[in-house]
């Protein structure tokens, strides 16, 4: 009898997880470039409502960025995406899955990275920030960039993202003019000390593709728990020093003298 309650259970789960599937499909566009395929991922997430999973990194410069929700929105948001990855001369290919089985989501990582990343529970002091991405050829190159956004304006760097083929990004976050700023000094400083590959800024992200983006441990932020006391009794301690006084102590009739002197 548990044994077949136990496959009931299971088959039920099973059924639930068709349902919650049955109208959903997985969009990706690859591009060969890390800021190409941030400023991809920023336009399909503002071009319909669509969430977006993460990125996949395969080596060679090759980024896929990959997003979920409704049939018709992911195909709205992967148009737009090739389009802009394509604008960048940066695109790949793309894809649509409709009603992907759960096996193939489970062997891939394209489903539950998102919610991992929004059950930690932490925060960045550089959120709601625009986003600044600079990509070179070389390893000195980029440091090189980034010094010379740091001393530009008024900007902080973030992380920076290595994927292959010798291309790293710095990524920086500011005001929006400030970013701008900065970038531009990083293309300068980059060509000269080696090779430019790609750039991007992007003024508002939304909080997806900030959630997506890395972002160095010294900038992340844990939320303190509130600190309640774990000793009830000693509160209740405490509080009868500012107890009212005791209401049977007070006169209860008017003294006859006030009477009298009206």
């Amino acid at each position: 009898m548990e044994t077949y309650n136990q496959l009931s259970i299971s088959t039920i789960q099973a059924s639930r997880r068709r349902d919650n599937h049955k109208d959903t499909a997985l969009g990706l566009v690859s591009t060969r470039s890390f800021p190409a395929i941030v400023g991809t991922a920023d336009m399909m997430l503002k071009s319909a409502g669509v969430h977006l999973v993460g990125y996949e990194k395969i080596g060679g410069g090759h980024c896929t960025a990959i997003v979920r929700g409704g049939i018709a929105d992911v195909r709205l948001a992967v148009e737009a995406g090739a389009q802009t990855a394509e604008q960048f001369g940066q695109l790949v290919s793309s894809l649509v899955i409709p009603r992907p089985y759960p096996n193939l989501e489970v062997v891939l990582p394209i489903t539950n990275r998102l919610n991992q990343i929004m059950q930690e529970g932490n925060y960045s002091r550089l959120s709601n920030q625009a986003i600044g991405l600079v990509e070179t050829r070389g390893f000195p190159a980029m440091v090189g960039a980034c010094d010379a956004m740091l001393k530009s304006a008024n900007v902080h760097l973030a992380a920076y993202e290595k994927i292959g083929a010798g291309l790293c990004t710095a990524i920086i976050r500011g005001s929006v003019a400030n970013v701008a700023v900065a970038v531009e000094a990083g293309m300068f400083e980059a060509e000269r000390i080696g090779e430019l590959n790609a750039v991007m800024v992007i003024p508002r992200p939304l909080d997806d593709l900030e959630q997506t983006l890395p972002l160095a441990s010294c900038w992340i932020e844990e939320r303190q728990p509130l600190n309640l006391p774990v000793n009830i009794k000693e509160q209740v301690a405490e509080l009868e020093v500012l107890k009212l006084p005791d209401l049977s102590t007070l006169p209860v009739k008017v003294p006859e003298e006030l009477w009298n002197d009206e």
